[in-house]
């Protein structure tokens, strides 16, 4: 065994090891001011950040588990190496030889920990692949890299390779590296045999999987020849350094991306985010063998910095078949274990992101994570979509096969609003009846303490006669009056029905941004915000907050900010929507690395893509209660506004909606 490593050559390693960078590397830090970092802790499972890092003094601590340490204790901890191997590994990151006490000098190949070993043999492997790509024998994988759409280039980014027709082509070049057989074996990389280890992986197009760090430490395998009676993708087994329950492929390439786009794209497979990535989707991520899980999710969330704010999105892609369809159902299990938003999107011809890009081209796959829907309203429509919507027996099949789904919906305002688009998706119309339904299914589902608190918060009136109801705001005030029909303006007289907003909710959040810039900064937004009715806000108080814009003439009509504020709030029609409008006019606006310009059009770009997609709902569900023959003149009408809404949708996402 090699010798302890010099005291000074481990002080070293700690000067030359940025401890920000280096825990940056598997979690997305962020300044807690004074020179300080924070993120989410990457030892135990949190909502909110309390994991703090000092680069200054090189250490961390978490006050949510009090793990601590420096540079060398958090590889230690979240590698689960030996005090010494991790010493070897920052010292390789960094370019330091390190020396031992007893005539060491010797690499870890043979001396040093087992993960360093193993983690050397890997990084020769994928160099042995890659070169088995170019040669005579590589010529099936470069032709089935070629049918799909890859080039050398792109095989070089991203490092396949081609496993050789043979049984100990990879054993022979690791032991002529110098390698021994017990670690190539204790890697996956080869196998036991009746004559000594042997190939684990022959014939095979191969696709190296590093961790965040970016060390290989495992690789997918895809069958290529037809005499091949394994399987068809053929992973490393489990291993001192592969795990493939928290491993995600691509996500070296993704992380930085993932953190600033604060979004991540799962797709199904290797050439999937090959494809996402050359097409402009660089926050593409794949599982590795096995369904997304537990901690796949952990991992996602530290990249993310998921926390309560609700900002990020991370969106699920699947095959458009049956198979596919119902992995996107399984997911639906794990979305609330998020705290960023979950999308589905679903290519309807039933591509996959690699096919679609050979198909219609890299647009096509930055339109299909456009168009992405919330991972919620694709399952409830999953639902209805088994059943006939043109006959009443259809339709109550469908309430009862979509009424579990909504009632699985932890969240009671997320529920009740899923409650009342179902009513309107199956055109049953009548709210209360589709309402008690998914009550009764939660409160069996929930509790019938939750189930009450449920009812409670939904702040409806008993009997439905003073016509204003309050729904609270962000600040947990109530804030005027609340539409029964949830789209506000139109039916103040009417019973409150509307539920409590939520203000963790996206698409709440976008709003309030939005009328930031409206009282903040008027002219950023010019006339495409006052385009936009009164009803396609979701909130009942930022409904209250545009129709007081409206009045005072529209953001067009604005002179000086310190004018226009106050002629805002001499609208006012009460102290609540004065208030609304005194905090939006000082709190920050979250444009964060974006120029003022860009996130005011993305802004916009989402208000009018959300109303156009409400607008287009409501022309289909009419057109479905709509007889063509009978009533042909009405259905030819709605068809032609339904192809120019499709149309206006189309356009707004070619100007760069789906490209944020």
């Amino acid at each position: 065994m090699a010798g302890r490593i010099r005291n000074e050559d481990i002080a070293l390693v700690r000067e030359r090891s940025s401890i920000a960078d280096v825990i940056g590397e598997y979690l997305q830090l962020r300044s807690a001011g004074g020179g300080n970092l924070k993120g989410l802790c990457p030892f135990h499972d949190e909502k909110s950040p309390s994991f703090n890092v000092t680069p200054s003094r090189g250490l961390y601590f978490c006050f949510g588990c009090e793990a601590g340490g420096d540079v060398i204790k958090f590889v230690q901890e979240i590698e689960h190496l030996t005090f010494g191997e991790s010493v070897e590994r920052l010292a390789a990151q960094a370019g330091i030889q390190l020396r031992y006490e007893e005539g060491g000098g010797r690499g870890p190949r043979q001396d040093g920990g087992q993960r360093a070993r193993l983690v050397e043999a890997h990084r020769a492997a994928a160099e042995y692949y890659a070169e088995q790509l170019n040669s005579a024998a590589g010529a099936p994988g470069r032709t089935f890299l070629s049918e799909r759409g890859f080039e050398a280039a792109d095989a070089e980014r991203f490092g396949v390779g081609f496993a050789p027709r043979e049984w100990e082509g990879l054993v022979r070049h690791l032991r002529g590296r110098g390698f021994a057989d017990r670690d190539i074996v204790a890697g996956g990389l080869a196998k036991e045999g009746r004559r000594g280890p042997m190939d684990r992986f022959r014939g095979r197009l191969m696709w190296p999987i590093r961790d965040l760090s970016g060390d290989v430490i495992g690789f997918g395998a895809r069958r290529l020849f037809e005499d091949d009676d394994g399987p068809k993708y053929l992973n490393t087994p489990e291993s001192p350094l592969f795990h493939k329950s928290s491993v995600l492929y691509g996500a070296d390439l993704a992380k930085k991306e993932i953190a600033r786009r604060r979004q991540a794209v799962v797709v199904e497979g290797y050439t999937d985010v090959m494809a996402c990535h050359l097409a402009g989707v660089p926050t593409a991520i794949a599982t590795c063998g096995t369904a997304f899980g537990d901690e796949h999710i952990k991992v996602l969330r530290r990249l993310l910095m998921d926390q309560d704010e609700f900002r990020g999105e991370v969106i699920f892609t699947f095959d458009g078949d049956a198979a596919g369809r119902k992995a996107a159902l399984r997911a639906f299990d794990d979305e609330q274990k998020f705290v960023s938003q979950t999308f589905v999107a679903v290519q309807p011809d039933g591509l996959d992101p690699c096919d679609l890009r050979i198909r219609h081209g890299d647009a096509a796959v930055r339109d299909l994570v456009a168009s992405r829907l919330p991972l919620f309203e694709f399952a409830v429509r999953s639902a209805i979509e088994q059943h006939d919507l043109d006959t009443v027996e259809g339709r109550l099949g469908a309430l009862d096969a979509a009424a579990p789904v909504v009632a699985a919906i932890k969240d009671r305002s997320r529920r009740h609003m899923y409650a009342v688009n179902l009513d309107r998706w199956l055109g049953i119309m009548d709210e209360q009846f589709v309402l008690r339904r998914v009550r009764e299914l939660a409160g069996r589902q929930h509790g019938r303490a939750q189930a009450g608190n449920g009812r409670g918060q939904n702040g409806r009136g008993q009997n439905g006669q003073n016509g204003h109801g309050r729904a609270q705001n962000g600040d947990g005030r109530g804030n005027g009056p609340v539409a029964e029909n949830g789209r506000g303006g139109d039916a103040e007289s009417r019973a409150p029905r509307r539920p409590a907003f939520d203000p963790s909710d996206p698409e709440v959040q976008r709003e309030r941004e939005l009328l930031k810039l409206a009282v903040q900064r008027p002219a950023l937004l010019g006339p495409a915000f006052d385009e936009l009715p009164v009803e396609a806000f979701l909130a009942p108080p930022h409904t209250a907050v545009r129709a007081v814009i409206a009045e005072a003439g529209g953001v067009t009509a604005a002179g000086s900010v310190a004018e226009w504020v106050a002629h805002l709030l001499d609208r006012a029609p009460n102290d609540q929507v004065r208030d609304l409008l005194t905090k939006l006019g000082v709190e920050p606006v979250r444009s964060a690395q974006e120029s003022d310009d860009r996130y005011a059009a993305e802004l916009l770009a989402r208000m009018q893509e959300r109303q156009l997609t409400h607008m287009i709902a409501n022309v289909k569900s009419k057109l479905g209660r709509l007889n063509p023959v009978e009533a042909a003149e009405e259905y030819n009408r709605l068809f032609g506004d339904l192809v120019a809404l499709e149309q206006q949708r189309r356009v707004l996402r070619e100007r760069g909606l789906g490209s944020q």
